[in-house]
């Protein structure tokens, strides 16, 4: 067995059922996602429209592709023939600009509304008050090419344990407030995403049904980039 499937094997061993493993292989060489692939593993993150579009062609067409990086608009019609879920979305702009070329070619897209849980200014996402009045608009009711799932967030990059857990729990408590507001007879929407190779742990003690965890399964990454 490779390092990479044992890896898969070790983290998929410590994680419930319910939680759905994201194998983050930006920067990872096709080689390096076919071994995972050929261990079982069918999901895959990636952050980057044009790292993602370089290498899929080169791998089964059964993967399932997350897009899980900050995604601009004008990329947005690149990944929505084949992807399978935009983790991502931070802006109702983008939301409407996914739904539009969804409808070109007759799909409907899984999103993740982002929202901005960490201390950090740099991390994209909704707050609480911008999710609420976009739920309430009528813009957003017309949006018919895309199926909000859930919601996805990043913690603060500490070692204080007690902030992340506390970063995700207030993830939980966005989902748990718009499940119960707007998603009440939704029963598609149900994901958490939350959690990465240093805080997957606490993530699913706090409700994360999606982790995405790369240096874990891939190792460390390497500055050089072969596709």
């Amino acid at each position: 067995m490779s390092e990479i499937a044992f890896n898969i094997d070790s983290i998929k061993k410590q994680i419930p059922a319910s939680v759905r493993l994201v194998a983050v292989s930006k920067t990872r060489s096709v080689e390096d996602i076919l071994i995972a692939y050929n261990s079982g593993q069918k999901c895959f993150g990636e952050n980057k429209v044009q790292e993602l579009l370089a290498k899929k062609d080169h791998l089964p067409a059964d993967i399932e592709w997350h897009l899980i990086g900050h995604l601009q608009t004008n990329k947005v019609k690149l990944i929505v023939p084949f992807i399978n879920m935009i983790e991502s979305v931070d802006s109702f702009k983008l939301l409407s600009v996914i739904n539009a070329e969804a409808l070109k070619v007759n799909r409907i897209i899984e999103c993740l509304l982002q929202v901005h849980i960490a201390k950090e200014e740099t991390k994209f996402g909704f707050s609480m008050n911008e999710l609420d009045n976009m739920m309430v608009s009528e813009e957003f009711m017309k949006l018919n090419s895309v199926r909000i799932s859930g919601v996805m967030g990043m913690a603060t990059f500490t070692n204080d344990e007690n902030q992340v857990r506390n970063e995700f729990r207030d993830l939980a408590e966005c989902f748990n407030k718009l499940r119960i507001s707007y998603f009440n007879s939704t029963p598609g929407f149900n994901e958490i995403s939350m959690g990465m190779s240093g805080d997957y742990k606490i993530a699913i003690r706090q409700g994360s049904t999606i982790i995405r965890i790369g240096s874990l399964i891939f190792g460390e990454r390497k500055q050089t980039n072969k596709i």
